[in-house]
């Protein structure tokens, strides 16, 4: 009899201990605070025009998109060769690769053309897409041009890069190898990728820009107060509201809708709003 009572308390403590819930601990996120990006100025023409239109009557056959891709964001990579010492065809055809011409889902979502992963001192916008492992952290920008920017800091701030700067500004064929080398991507193909794009649309013409003709127009005698582009951004995400965000960073909401101009409470995900 006392076996019985001894086995039922037994099966009593058991369901008793199955039945009650687990507290879920949850990871708290950190806020997506970037700095601020200041939105790229139109820049000087670098013949772009000129040289798509040879290579279409050349052949008609060139895919359209890469053409317009080219018409875009070559005098942006040419700008970047003069301040980085880094060739404007090797950025230029590493920005179509990565990005699928602009067309990548990657790129739409977040202006990431060169598919530059968070890494461990990213602390700006990010998303999440499938690469050499499933959801991998990928960098976000408001611009494209912050894009280029970085990609240009990513390969000057880190030693694995520091051997390509002592070739020759114009031998894409050696930084396009040079780039596999230290590990900017896994395919072995990569170079040959690069270099196919470099020539097949005669990128290497941009790397004979010379600095004194990337000029921008001059203002017509035209004083304007230049703007504060400094500060702290935060970038909306699902469940947020003006209360929580304040809350979040220690400000008050009306201090956030009278640095932005908001006349009601209303934001949306993916909105900026400037906290400083």
């Amino acid at each position: 009899m006392k076996l019985k009572i001894v086995l039922f308390c037994i099966c009593l403590l058991g369901v008793i201990s199955c039945g009650s819930p687990k507290k879920r601990i949850q990871k708290k996120k950190s806020p997506h605070v970037i700095l601020n990006e200041s939105k790229q100025k139109e820049l000087p023409s670098v013949n772009q025009k000129v040289l798509i239109k040879k290579l279409i009557n050349k052949n008609p056959k060139l895919n359209t998109y890469t053409l317009d891709y080219i018409r875009t964001y070559a005098p942006i990579a040419v700008k970047e060769m003069f301040v980085s010492k880094i060739p404007a065809s090797i950025t230029l055809a590493q920005g179509i690769l990565e990005s699928g011409r602009g067309r990548s889902g990657l790129a739409l979502r977040s202006n990431n053309h060169f598919g530059i992963k968070c890494h461990s001192k990213w602390t700006g916008a990010r998303v999440y897409h499938d690469d050499d492992k499933k959801g991998e952290c990928f960098r976000k920008y408001q611009y494209v041009a912050s894009s280029y920017k970085d990609h240009s800091e990513f390969l000057t701030n880190r030693k694995r890069y520091a051997f390509l700067f002592d070739y020759n500004l114009k031998d894409y064929k050696k930084w396009a190898k040079g780039l596999k080398k230290a590990g900017y991507a896994t395919d072995k193909k990569y170079p040959n990728k690069l270099i196919s794009i470099i020539e097949n649309y005669k990128l290497y013409e941009f790397d004979n820009v010379k600095k004194k003709d990337f000029k921008f127009k001059k203002e017509a005698n035209k004083k304007v107060k230049a703007k504060n582009t400094s500060g702290v951004f935060y970038e909306v995400v699902r469940g947020d509201t003006l209360y929580s965000i304040a809350k979040k960073l220690k400000i008050t909401v009306a201090k956030i809708k009278e640095i932005n101009g908001l006349k009601s409470n209303a934001i949306s995900i993916g909105q900026q709003l400037q906290i400083k």
